[in-house]
């Protein structure tokens, strides 16, 4: 196939006008070629021109002969469509680079070909590996262990995604925190209730397969060539169980209600783990482990310190939710004569609904920036911790909501810590989610405290109360100059929620070049481990250490 760069679609376009976009870009007609197949490789909005928003394609293409044509610009009949491809790109680029026309990459599938590709090199020897965490690393780590014969085991001390939302949406009702299935905790980890972003800045090629098998999941085709692609947190649900099947028919098992309690080592290698089952703590034999726990787990964490993991504390950040009318977001993002230019309202013409991601550095250096943007979405609590308030933003997959949120935060330094020692960001992050747990601003117990962005530039702010004062003062500064660039960004209405200190993980586990932790045997990857930050980049990290595993 040929991938072609540059076509537009103008607002309320279809996609079905994309086939004769390319022939009439390429002058195929001329050459005595048509369309025959075409996918979407890549689409994105592209508002700059508020006067001529488009969405921007990249499309990969076959051709044909159109029937009854064999005029002198054909080719002949018995070339082969590799040879018509190549004779196409040559003509079109004689025409003065006019047309981003190549030979379109391989379709990425997924991990099925680590079957193939470890076949008589994986043993299934005893014990299988173990995987502590089902959030994005550990899933996919646990699927391509499966693919490679493996047989790995899974350990969640969560709840299955089932029985997961019922206990969300009973928290969410009525302020009832079960420590153990939560939004952080449980099957999908906290990328289930949030908005299923799959946007990621890595490089790595394996990003794609993830795609690819979350699309093979259910996520929809669509991820595959978004620019901002998300499956949303109502589609998740049934995404991460259907990754869970696979991996059980390839031979994995995942075990819910069962949290990783102890490292039982010698001579510095692991020998065991302990594990906390409904029925008791229980020894699993174990040689090799892959910690996939996620940022939130406060417990394992210490655990794992006293069991001599060497863990060192890492920058993060803290700060809180800002949430505006979608509306407001809408019209300085696609323009207030959208309706006017193009007869369709933004949603009506296809258009997202919009986003944002803002930066700025404050006068003394500090870093603020919005993060985990959900158009169409709500602002939730995300508590795990009994006393403590923590506030995150969800959105379904249509993001059909009537409000945006965004996290506003500001970049905390391991020397803000007033604690020593490895796990100090984590007495950071608690300090102030316990005094949003007690602020005269929270309605009621874990409910995220709230209050008027006007009220927060205030000196009588509650909200202030639940920060540093670095960071107060840092959203302060920040927030006229982030409303130069989105109109309404600072309106006095808009709301802000705290606090939001879950952004990152607040510790990092050193490993070599061979995946491996300080104790031989053991694999921290993802958030938790702070080698991730997002859905994608999680995955592929488990993906790496899966193969690391599989190669041994």
């Amino acid at each position: 196939m040929l991938r072609i760069r540059g076509i537009k679609l103008k607002p309320g376009e279809p996609d079905c006008a994309i086939p004769l976009k390319i022939a009439k870009r390429c002058g195929l007609k001329k050459f005595g070629y048509e369309v025959s197949e075409w996918r979407i490789a890549s689409k994105s909005p592209d508002a700059r021109d508020k006067e001529h928003i488009h969405f921007a394609l990249c499309v990969d293409f076959s051709v044909k002969r159109i029937a009854g044509r064999a005029d002198a610009a054909s080719l002949k009949k018995t070339e082969s469509a590799s040879d018509i491809e190549a004779n196409i790109i040559r003509r079109l680029c004689t025409r003065g680079g006019r047309v981003d026309i190549g030979a379109a990459p391989p379709v990425t599938t997924g991990f099925d070909a680590v079957t193939n590709f470890h076949s008589g090199r994986a043993e299934r020897r005893a014990p299988a590996p173990i995987i502590a965490g089902f959030g994005p690393c550990g899933m996919f780590a646990a699927l391509v262990l499966a693919a490679g014969g493996l047989a790995p085991v899974v350990l969640e001390r969560g709840k299955d995604v089932d029985e997961r939302v019922l206990d969300v949406n009973r928290f969410f009702e009525s302020g009832e925190l079960d420590p153990e299935s939560n939004v952080q905790f449980g099957e999908g980890g906290a990328g289930t209730f949030s908005d299923g972003k799959l946007t990621t800045g890595i490089k790595n090629p394996r990003a794609r397969a993830v795609l690819a098998e979350f699309a093979r999941a259910g996520g929809g085709d669509n991820i595959l060539y978004d620019g901002k692609p998300h499956i949303g947190t109502d589609a998740l649900r049934s995404v991460v169980k259907n990754i869970r099947e696979r991996i059980i028919a390839l031979g994995g098992t995942v075990l819910f209600g069962h949290r990783l309690d102890g490292l039982l080592t010698y001579g510095g290698a692991l020998r065991a783990v302990l594990v906390a089952t409904p029925r008791g703590v229980a020894e699993m034999p174990a040689e090799r482990l892959i910690l996939a726990t996620g940022h939130s787990a406060r417990d394992t964490f210490s655990m794992l310190r006293k069991a001599g993991l060497f863990m060192e504390p890492k920058p993060f950040s803290v700060g809180l939710r800002i949430e505006h009318p979608q509306r407001i977001i809408d019209t300085a993002q696609y323009g207030e004569r959208f309706a006017e230019i193009y007869g369709l309202s933004p949603r009506d013409a296809g258009l997202p609904p919009a986003d944002y991601k803002l930066s700025t550095a404050t006068r003394d250096g500090r870093g603020v920036y919005t993060f985990c943007m959900c158009p169409g979405g709500v602002v939730i609590p995300a508590a795990s911790e009994p006393g403590c308030t923590v506030t995150n933003g969800m959105s379904e997959k249509a993001r059909a909501g009537d409000m945006a949120n965004s996290a506003l935060l500001v970049d905390v330094r391991v020397s803000d810590f007033t604690t020593g020692g490895s796990l100090a960001g984590i007495e950071f992050q608690r300090a102030y989610e316990r005094a949003a747990f007690i602020s005269k601003a929270a309605p009621r117990s874990y409910a995220p405290p709230s209050e008027s962005l006007k009220d927060f530039m205030t000196g009588e702010s509650a909200l202030a109360a639940c920060l540093p004062l670095f960071a107060v003062s840092a959203i302060r500064e920040s927030l006229p100059l982030f409303g130069n660039i989105i109109k309404g960004f600072d309106m006095p209405e808009a709301r802000l929620y705290g606090v939001e200190t879950r952004s990152s993980s607040p510790i990092r586990v050193p490993r070599g070049q061979d995946m491996l932790s300080n104790i031989r045997g053991v694999y921290a990857g993802g958030e938790g481990a702070g080698k991730a930050g997002g859905i994608v980049s999680a995955a592929v990290d488990g993906v790496r250490i899966a193969e690391t595993v599989l190669s041994l």
